[in-house]
């Protein structure tokens, strides 16, 4: 859990001096893709919508400045959802 907790968070300011998880956040390892490495809070997130993955946008994926980049979890494990494909 201790390599979780050293990324960087998706969505936080490039300019932020410390862009990494915050205490008492929940959060989940983006795997391979454009995201790779980078942390998704998913703090107040429904089990639905946890469970149901998210697209997120991104400007590094196959479709550029307005796409995105689909990412769901992984089964048997809570902490790592996996790159699904790249989306408009």
């Amino acid at each position: 859990m201790d390599e979780l907790m050293r990324g960087r968070v998706y969505g936080a300011d490039h300019d932020d001096p410390d862009p990494g998880p915050r205490p008492g956040h929940d959060y989940r390892e983006l795997v391979a893709g454009p995201l790779d490495g980078l942390l998704l809070d998913v703090t107040g997130w429904t089990r639905h919508q946890v469970e149901e993955g998210a697209d997120l946008a991104t400007e590094i994926g196959a479709y550029g400045p307005g796409g995105h980049a689909r990412y769901g979890p992984r089964a048997g494990d809570d902490h790592h959802w996996d790159w699904e494909g790249d989306t408009r």
